[in-house]
């Protein structure tokens, strides 16, 4: 019998782990978050731990032209490595959320594959159990010039709340699973072997972003200042509107290094200083960029990746709130800021961030807010800059009628209105729209009526409506 007080329920982990052919460093990464478990770790990082990064601290985008041309010699040194793992379940959709349609009828995979032969930089798609399958028949489909590598997540098994045992759920047991969070991606990388294969093509870094960001695209000022100054590991930040209080954000460690703090990792009572973003500034894009030199020399020195743990309460089968009670280990690629001497962080436009996580994103993204130029390249509209409007448009749809991708464009079956002059909407209600519609300024739109209001065509709203 295990000693349940220091081991707890491990050698049966263990044994699951080993039965699913995951490799010894995957179950040693898994078996040095389980301990912290046991030992009653939650992963919290306290605000007496950190302070605030200044503007001071970090270089901004605009200062970097400089650096472009050492960009363009350091292109064939740089792998574009692109997160798809993730499913388009909260948008009602099975599969990978890299195969939902995004703009001018492509979605996300033939964009990112776009960009890349444009670019010119290596491609490489990190993707999950869950989607690997489906996007290697996409691409065969598709056919690129020239096929992106691929390599797949590893996955951890689910703990149970009540006594920290391997979950069990024999009607679904792949959903005894989960993705052990994006940052897996260097994990994933070394066991692999991509890792050692690209150093050996003379690869020496890597830009790193979910696939969901078109805004993520490769721009060679960055790349040459994070290669001309050899920093190990690079973040780019974003500074803070009242949109991203739930966001995660920098800080500096008491240790001196630069640490990544996301929301799961703050404690109740410090929630409102969480969110102060006039005390916190910037938040982490999710775009990163990494020497492949240092990483190996840190997995040579530590084995393991020690990331910050991010202990995740979640059901066993997400979708029935009445199954069990698990706990779910996950990391943050971009944790991995503080386990480099010498990292460093860069503010940059909010252009590089543009996330798809609902429908209210991808309805943005769809819009004539963005257009997406000869080169792939995601752009504001220069129409919304010169009618003086924001960056971002905010958009709030009733969950009931536009919550799910089917949903949203039964209602707009004939084309999205056009909000190249709309800075928020908001609709309450089922309403459809008819083609060519304009709304401008702030709008919120709501019926009250049991049946579907319609918009007509040519309508423009400039202006609260009320059915």
């Amino acid at each position: 019998m295990p000693n349940l007080e220091t081991e707890g329920y491990l050698p049966a982990f263990v044994a699951k782990m080993q039965g699913e052919g995951l490799q010894p460093l995957v179950i040693d990464t898994f078996a040095y978050y389980y301990h912290q478990v046991l030992s009653g770790e939650t992963g919290l990082v306290y605000d007496r731990e950190i302070q605030p990064v200044d503007l001071q601290d970090i270089k901004d985008f605009d200062q970097l032209e400089k650096y472009a041309a050492a960009g363009q010699r350091a292109l064939q040194h740089c792998v574009r490595i692109v997160l798809n793992g993730g499913l388009g379940t909260t948008m009602g959709l099975t599969g990978p959320k890299s195969l939902i349609e995004a703009k001018n009828g492509k979605n996300f995979l033939e964009i990112i594959l776009k960009q890349a032969d444009h670019s010119g930089v290596q491609l490489a798609l990190m993707n999950s159990f869950n989607t690997h399958a489906a996007t290697r028949v996409a691409l065969s489909q598709i056919n690129p010039p020239r096929a992106p590598l691929q390599f797949i997540q590893h996955k951890f098994p689910k703990i149970q709340q009540t006594d920290l045992q391997p979950a069990t759920w024999p009607d679904h047991p792949e959903l005894e699973w989960n993705p052990p969070g994006h940052g897996d991606v260097f994990t994933a990388l070394y066991t692999s072997g991509m890792l050692a294969d690209l150093l050996k093509d003379g690869i020496r870094y890597a830009f790193i972003h979910n696939l969901d960001n078109l805004g993520a695209q490769l721009e060679f000022r960055l790349l040459g200042y994070f290669a001309e100054l050899r920093f190990p590991f690079m973040m780019e930040v974003a500074e803070k509107t009242p949109a991203d209080i739930k966001g995660g954000h920098l800080a500096m460690h008491r240790n001196g290094r630069l640490i990544l703090r996301e929301a799961a990792q703050c404690p109740q009572d410090e929630l409102k200083a969480f969110q102060d973003i006039t005390r916190y500034r910037f938040f982490n894009t999710n775009n990163i960029w990494i020497n492949l030199e240092s990483l190996v020399s840190l997995f040579e020195k530590e084995r393991t990746l020690h990331l910050p743990m991010i202990l995740n309460p979640k059901t066993v089968d997400p979708r029935n709130e009445n199954s069990p009670a698990v706990f779910q280990v996950e990391t943050a690629m971009g944790a991995a800021v503080s386990l480099f001497d010498g990292a460093a962080a860069v503010k940059v436009p909010r252009s590089r961030f543009f996330p798809v996580k609902s429908c209210n994103d991808l309805m943005a993204l769809r819009s004539d807010c963005y257009v997406l130029e000869d080169e792939y390249q995601l752009r504001l509209n220069p129409k919304r800059t010169s009618a003086g409007k924001p960056e971002t448009v905010k958009i709030r749809l009733d969950p009931r009628f536009y919550g799910k991708i089917d949903l949203l464009e039964q209602r707009f079956k004939n084309g999205l209105p056009s909000l190249v002059e709309c800075e928020s909407l908001e609709i309450e209600g089922d309403v459809f729209f008819e083609s060519e519609v304009v709304i401008q300024g702030r709008v919120a739109i709501k019926n009250t009526q049991n049946t579907q209001t319609i918009i007509k065509k040519g309508t423009i709203i400039n202006q609260d409506l009320i059915f």
